[in-house]
């Protein structure tokens, strides 16, 4: 596998350990900005040694070749460029056929391995949904088209894979999976990924200021999972994740504008309130789920609905993995909970103590034009 010692790829060797397999971990430096990622990337791997856990991890150095090419990416590019992740100007930290250089080495390895040893062996990646728009070689055909090119031009191939498991998660699936890994692994969620480094911009000690589309990716996959990330940022957690927040908003409202109804853009981006028994939702019994307006993300299933007769939809249970935001709110005289996405920060409406006690006792009250519902044969 590739361990470049970032959050996504550590988090692929766990999840690789746990499930049993011998990994061979190969870090390549290709003369990147960020290169202090190889030192994290050798501090995880003796951390787990330390925990008895077997890995080998060999570095390969590819900065001579590499610096052929331009992006700023690079130590010979310019500065890293600071928004959103999926904003244009990220595409200037592309490095022209990286992904396929570094699976053409990969693959190499696990094929003298396979020729080695007589064993199967995978070529292991930890590229992700959240990558697709940015970087096309961390798209699901490229890595189709890449391994019937080696099948072709390789004996043996029969024993040699590409197995890309987080392919179609995104950051906060990845994290959700490292949860459960570190536990299997017996190690502390915090001690592994404080060790990884994301940014693109390191400050020389090693810290980040949160401001690059690679920080602010994984900054709002740590508060969409819950969680305060244990790298440390010069301004600290609440600063970098108010920002991360507010690009993250901002670019949001780029497409929701023209694509939201003035309700749904009151509700969600205002935090306003539909008119009871109004909504497209209070009254709906189908089966399905119900998920963000904003950004699709899986709230609620129709078997957590219940009539409440408040004229609002009501809900007693949200999604396993959904790990809705409360927060205080203080308005219009009064002290009530209200609810957000985790992943896009969308106003969804508010809970109350007043639900079915059979199921916690909770109602989650919530605005149809915060909602769109996936019928179940769709969802299915």
């Amino acid at each position: 596998m590739a361990l470049s010692g970032g959050m996504d790829s550590s988090a692929l060797l766990l999840h690789l350990l746990a499930g049993g397999h011998r990994v061979t971990c190969l870090s390549f430096d290709y003369g990147q900005q960020h290169r202090l990622e190889l030192r994290r990337a050798e501090a995880l791997v003796q951390h787990l040694i330390d925990h008895q856990h077997d890995v080998v991890h060999r570095t390969v150095d590819l900065s001579s070749a590499m610096g052929l090419f331009s992006s700023h990416l690079l130590a010979t590019g310019d500065s890293i460029p600071e928004g959103h992740y999926e904003e244009e100007a990220m595409k200037s930290t592309v490095v022209p056929n990286r992904n396929a250089i570094f699976a053409s080495l990969l693959y190499g390895t696990a094929l003298s391995i396979a020729n080695d040893t007589g064993d199967e062996v995978a070529v292991a990646l930890g590229v992700h949904s959240g990558d697709h728009a940015i970087y096309p070689d961390c798209r699901p055909e490229f890595y189709d088209a890449l391994g019937e090119a080696f099948r072709i031009g390789n004996w043996g191939a029969e024993r040699v894979s590409f197995t890309l498991p987080y392919l179609d998660m995104d950051k906060a699936g990845i994290l959700l999976d490292a949860e459960v890994t570190t536990e299997a692994l017996g190690l502390n969620f915090d001690d592994v990924f404080e060790r990884t480094l994301t940014t693109y911009d390191p400050t020389p000690d090693g810290k980040s200021h949160g401001k690059t589309g690679s920080d602010i990716e994984r900054i709002l996959a740590f508060h969409a999972v819950g969680r305060r990330d244990p790298f440390p940022y010069v301004a600290g957690w609440d600063a970098v994740l108010a920002h991360a927040l507010g690009e993250d908003r901002r670019h949001r409202a780029k497409g929701l504008a023209d694509r939201l109804t003035p309700l749904q853009w009151h509700v969600t981006q205002e935090a306003g309130t539909e008119r009871a028994f109004t909504g497209e939702f209070w009254n709906a019994s189908d089966p399905g789920t119900y998920a963000c307006i904003c950004c699709g993300k899986a709230l609620f299933d129709h078997t957590s609905k219940f009539s409440s007769g408040c004229g609002w939809p009501s809900f007693h249970t949200e999604r396993g993995h959904a790990r809705i935001h409360r927060l205080v709110d203080r308005t219009h005289g009064m002290v009530r909970t209200e609810v957000r996405c985790s992943t896009c920060d969308a106003h969804l409406g508010h809970v109350f103590d007043d639900g079915p006690r059979e199921h916690g006792g909770e109602r989650y009250c919530i605005n149809s034009a915060s909602l769109t519902f996936i019928p179940q044969e769709e969802a299915a």
